[in-house]
């Protein structure tokens, strides 16, 4: 039974012939396999550590070492690999912090450049998305692979034929687009906080709760910075009507629609007259959707400053179901890294800083969906733009710090381990576990999802109730402050800006190296 719920939960990853488990050799010395488990109910579908351990032990002696990725606990503790493990956790379905990624380069380059007979073996918990992310930014960065071939080579190693690919979360391949260009131009990164000025949002739909997000706790938690409320947000074109309600909901998160499927059943004489109606329905839902969005520009009562470069903005749209209840129609969320998209990496190869200040842009189908899957629900906007800027106060203990890999046989620092027993794993990202369906609405949440409504209704509580937002360390209530002099974008009604009126990169910056 429990050989039958092993090979149920691998599903679409390949299995080792010779060792009957859940892993591969991405290559000769980098073997990839799902988080192995010593304790019961985990035992009974995940890889036995006692066997995984005695492959390991009779296929490479003592010249293994294990690379961990789980913020959620390893499920053993060190002694059962003979203490050699190293742990550099951060949650399931997400990138790493960027200044996390030398350290496990160089610690992994250590241990094989010392032995030519040396694996490192690396595992998070399907050991697919953050081991795979890693594994192909080792092959990238030293040992000079491209790209695309890592990420082919994985999946081909990784992945049953015809299952997909091996690392599929768009913003964990946009890590490793990162590691390509750190790679290519001096493996420099520079660490700054990051202050996120404005949220652009074309074509907003009703309900639709927008959080600014951040790693903490040296990236073992992913916490909400800032969640923004409805005296946040200036709608600049359109009105955002609200939706049909309950049925209409539950129709949407199922994917049923029944104009579609009686379309479907029609024999095939009258295609054409189909594909006519179909075309003619398609309009008219275009030109209902089109009327029913906005475009909105949320700007924060007070400054959200992230502590790293690594930013995270995180949508979720809820739809009033009564009684209580709201029901979830869609969930996603973007990460980006601010040093690279301010051209960081090509500015370092020049001896350049990166630039203080620029925009992301990215549309709703390019974003993460739902537990690593593109799964995201009904479409909550058309197109998303972020405004940002680093913050520089050495004064304040704002500093920026460069990072560059530790040298070749230099001692390479671990991040802190998760509890092994996942005992303190306590909603590591704030979106962890989240799904579609019915929710129970707190009063927070009932503020926030009217945050991209346009028509206010009695009974709703006031524009802070609930919310509270990190501003400098510290936890507090909204409250409507000027604060001019932190927003570069010009604020006046009108249209929303296109990207060329955006603020564009600023060089005005301290090199931290002059520091």
């Amino acid at each position: 039974m429990a050989s039958i719920l092993r090979q149920i939960v691998a599903g679409p990853r390949a299995k080792h012939p010779e060792a009957g488990l859940d892993l591969c050799y991405v290559t000769d010395n980098i073997i990839a396999t799902s988080g192995p488990s010593g304790t019961y109910p985990q035992l009974a579908y995940r890889n036995p550590l006692s066997q995984l351990v005695a492959f390991l032990d009779k296929k490479h002696g003592d010249n293994w070492a294990i690379w961990e990725f789980r913020a959620e606990g390893t499920g053993y503790p060190d002694s059962e690999v003979y203490g050699r493990v190293k742990h550099y956790p951060w949650p399931d379905h997400h990138p790493p912090p960027f200044n996390m990624i030398p350290l496990i380069m160089a610690s992994m380059r250590n241990w094989l450049m010392e032995n030519e007979e040396r694996v490192a073996v690396v595992h998070c918990k399907a050991g697919k998305g953050r081991s795979g992310s890693m594994s192909c930014s080792y092959l990238i960065s030293e040992e000079g692979w491209k790209a695309e071939d890592a990420i082919r080579r994985f999946t081909e190693r990784r992945m049953r034929p015809g299952f997909g690919a091996g690392v599929s979360i768009p913003s964990q391949l946009r890590w490793i687009s990162y590691v390509d260009r750190w790679t290519q131009h001096k493996k420099v990164y520079v660490e700054r906080e990051v202050q996120v000025l404005e949220v652009h949002v074309w074509g907003l739909r009703d309900g639709v709760k927008v959080s600014v997000e951040g790693f903490v706790d040296e990236g073992r938690v992913i916490k909400n910075f800032h969640t923004f409320s409805k005296n946040e947000r200036e709608i600049v074109r359109g009105e955002i009507k609200k939706s049909g309600g309950f049925a209409d909901a539950v129709t949407a998160v199922m994917g049923i629609n029944s104009a579609e499927k009686n379309l479907h059943l029609k024999e095939a004489e009258n295609l054409e007259k189909e594909e006519k109606a179909k075309a003619t329905k398609n309009t008219l839902t275009n030109e209902k959707l089109h009327n029913a969005t906005g475009d909105v520009v949320f700007r924060p009562s007070q400054p959200i400053i992230l502590p790293t470069s690594d930013v995270n903005i995180d949508f979720e749209r809820r739809n009033k179901a009564g009684y209580g209840m709201s029901m979830v129609t869609a969930v996603a969320h973007v990460w980006f890294n601010c040093f690279f998209e301010g051209q960081g990496p090509e500015n370092a190869s020049t001896d350049k800083p990166p630039a203080s200040s620029g925009v992301f842009e990215i549309d709703w189908e390019a974003m993460d969906g739902i537990k690593g899957s593109l799964k995201k629900g009904t479409k909550g906007f058309d197109k998303l733009a972020v405004v940002w800027k680093a913050v520089d106060e050495p004064a304040r203990g704002r500093r920026a710090s460069v990072i560059t890999e530790p040298p070749p046989g230099s001692d390479v620092p671990e991040t802190g381990p998760a509890d092994w027993r996942g005992h303190h794993y306590n909603n590591p990202s704030p979106g962890q576990g989240r799904n579609l369906g019915l929710r129970s609405e707190t009063p927070a949440s009932r503020d926030v999802s009217q945050a991209s409504s346009t028509r206010e209704e009695d009974g709703i509580g006031s524009d802070t109730e609930g919310v509270q937002s990190y501003v400098d360390g510290e936890v507090k209530g909204h409250k409507q402050v000027q604060h001019e002099k932190e927003i570069q974008v010009e604020r006046k009604s009108g249209p929303l800006p296109t990207s060329r009126d955006l603020p564009g990169p600023e060089h005005k910056f301290t090199d931290a190296k002059a520091e």
